[in-house]
């Protein structure tokens, strides 16, 4: 009997000692995962960058959420926009949490649900802008999102981003 409450009171004792685990009142966090046309258009896209000698983009997630509900917002109200409700890439992009130092974004409409992803990045790759975009050589993650609305548009939109280095202030 003494035997029982002895060991009773060591694993008394040692419950009480052992920190909290980690587990106790923590939400574990939603595990981020790329839809295949958006891991196929990253790779696209990285394709290109690796011709002109530059590192492949890595996805992040905060970037995936606010390119996802831009092409959300654009599909839901049929246009085409970098400003939507008033707010700018590098706005949507801080509102998801995303520390940015350089932002910038492509986006592209299309009136078919079976467009070739080899197509916009074509597009892409045609137009000045969204060219340099994807070739800039001081963004080093990206966020991308496709949308498809009752109508059957397409509306895609890729961010492309350098978080902001330490110590470093104002925009």
């Amino acid at each position: 009997m003494i035997l029982f409450w002895v060991r009773s009171l060591i694993l008394l004792l040692l419950l009480l000692a052992s920190p909290p685990t980690a587990v106790d009142n923590k939400e574990e966090a939603p595990k981020f995962e790329m839809t295949k046309d958006e891991r196929r258009l990253l790779e696209l896209v990285n394709k290109e960058r690796a011709k002109a000698d530059l590192p492949a983009l890595r996805p992040h997630p905060l970037l995936f959420k606010a390119a996802r509900a831009h092409s959300a917002n654009m599909a839901r109200q049929r246009k085409m926009d970098h400003v939507l409700d008033g707010k700018r890439p590098a706005q949507r992009v801080e509102e998801a949490g995303y520390d940015w130092g350089k932002v910038a974004e492509n986006l592209i409409t299309a009136d078919q649900t079976d467009v070739p992803l080899e197509k916009i990045v074509k597009s892409w790759m045609d137009s000045k802008s969204h060219r340099e975009n994807i070739l800039l050589k001081d963004v080093t993650e990206t966020g991308l999102g496709i949308a498809t609305n009752a109508q059957g548009e397409i509306y895609c939109t890729q961010i492309f981003a350098r978080q902001r280095k330490r110590g470093q202030s104002g925009r």
